[in-house]
């Protein structure tokens, strides 16, 4: 098992810090209905990914991106203050395909389910 590192707990701080900007001070309408799902931060600390969902699923997904491409450097200079780091990591955001993966999954077994029933 490896051990808990640094990075790991950089990039939870990052994940929890990034949830609050979004829900009570980005009034960007493209990243209202944004949840972060998840932040790897690189070992050196100088890169981060940042996993992203939407309400609207995949098909909303290029324009949450676009709301987080235009949003970057304003994040990156808020978290930078709240965190307190010698270097704020590079902000690299990715829709996150695991949940619309899950739902996929999660129907097709209530249809194995359905069809054993009949």
């Amino acid at each position: 098992m490896r051990p808990y590192q640094r990075a790991d707990r950089v990039g939870g701080q990052i994940r929890k810090e990034l949830s609050l900007l979004l829900h009570k001070e980005i009034s960007d309408p493209r990243l209202a209905e944004a949840t972060i799902t998840a932040v790897e931060v690189s070992r050196d600390l100088r890169f981060a990914r940042v996993y992203f969902v939407s309400l609207g699923g995949v098909a909303e997904s290029d324009t949450v991106m676009a709301g987080f491409i235009r949003a970057k450097g304003y994040l990156k200079r808020i978290l930078a203050g709240r965190l307190g780091l010698r270097y704020m990591p590079d902000l690299t955001f990715f829709y996150d395909e695991s949940f619309d993966y899950g739902d996929h999954i999660e129907r097709l077994l209530k249809q194995l389910d359905a069809d054993s029933h009949e």
